[in-house]
Order: structure tokens, then sequence, then C-alpha cells
């Protein structure tokens, strides 16, 4: 798993106008191809009526699943462009579409480029484009009499935090980065004296600054 990545928050769209032509710029943050394929054709079904629908979207980790498509217009004109925006914004795990209604003026190849890369644009700009952060889970089972001190210092290390479990001993769910993990059990070892019993968990991502 990536420690860090940026996706969108949202699905989202946005319109904008080129020379009396519509272009709808939509997004979705997808973990799947069969996801991405499915918002494609919904935004086709739902746009049934436009003169294109153009797309891309780009999946996996190392960027390993790769599509564009340019529904008709010229060659190179719309979905390698889209593609383009997603890579050069470094977004990882989107589809995008790109609505075309035609407005009756010709834009020319280098004006289809454009216009589909700012379609691209504001989809982006719909959906909120953010960073997800690897997170790992580390229990840390203690004393009550340890508690206040240790809510203390996480507190003042701005330690993400989970479910505290109340029981003969209270169990805190401590979120700290994944990289950072293996430092943060050492200092917690080092905070309890070495009388705490800390366990690893899962690992999740959460939205960077949130």
């Amino acid at each position: 798993m990536l420690e860090r990545y940026k996706t969108v928050r949202s699905t989202g769209s946005k319109e904008i106008v080129i020379k009396k032509s519509r272009f709808i710029g939509h997004v979705m943050p997808v973990e799947t191809e069969e996801s991405a394929v499915a918002f494609i054709e919904e935004m086709k079904k739902k746009h049934w009526n436009a003169t294109h629908n153009c797309s891309a979207y780009m999946i996996g980790e190392r960027d390993e699943i790769q599509k564009q498509s340019d529904d008709g217009e010229p060659s190179g004109t719309a979905g390698k462009p889209i593609l383009e925006v997603i890579r050069n914004q470094g977004l990882k795990n989107v589809a995008i579409v790109v609505t075309r209604y035609f407005g009756g003026i010709m834009l020319g190849a280098g004006g289809l480029i454009r216009a589909y890369t700012d379609g691209a644009v504001a989809a982006i700009e719909a959906g909120d484009s953010i960073t997800r952060v690897l997170h790992r889970e580390v229990f840390v089972e203690l004393d009550y009499t340890w508690l206040g001190k240790v809510e203390n210092e996480l507190r003042s290390r701005n330690t993400r935090m989970g479910e505290t479990m109340f029981a003969d001993k209270v169990t805190l769910t401590c979120l700290p980065l994944n990289q950072e993990k293996d430092i943060f059990i050492e200092w917690m070892v080092d905070l309890t004296q070495g009388q705490s019993v800390i366990t690893e968990g899962e690992r999740f991502y959460f939205i960077e600054g949130e």
C-alpha cells in the first residue's frame, strides 16, 4: 500500500462554455476498472443526446490501468488530454468524463485539446482533490494509573486516535502514520516504562489535514 497518494474526495461535475460548445467535466474516485467503466456508462446514459462523452481513467498504486476514449472526436484530441491532466496532477484512482454539446463552431485539433484539458481540470475542481495518508492501528493496553499521562502526551504529539475501550485495563487505539509506526511504538514503550501491552492492527487511509 502506498504511504500517501492524491485522488478526489467525491463525485462532482462542472460546466464550462468554449465558443458556444458546452463542456461538462465529471469526475469520480474509483478503486477498480469495473467501477470506472460503470461511471463512464452512467454519464453516457445521462447525457445520451450529447455530441461526445470522452473519458479517461487511471487506477492502481503504480498506475497499472490507464484507459482513454475520444468517443468520436479526432484521434488524440480528447481522451489523451484528459488522461494527461490526471497524470500531471498526480492523481490516482480517478475516472473523468468530459461531455460535449456542440455549439456550432469548429475548434480545430488544438482547440479541442485545450477544451478537453480545461474540462478535465474543471471536473477535478468539482471533485475536490485530496491527499490520502496511510495510518496504522496501534493498540495500547495499560493500567488506569497511566491513562492521564499517556493521553496528555498523545494530545501534545497530535496523534490521531480511535476508540478507547474500558475494561479491567484501558486500551487506547492510536493511529500513527504507518511509516512512523515503529518509532511510535518505541516511544510508547519508553513513556509507559514498559508497563503497557502494545499490539498492531489494520492499516487505514485518512485524508491529510482532517
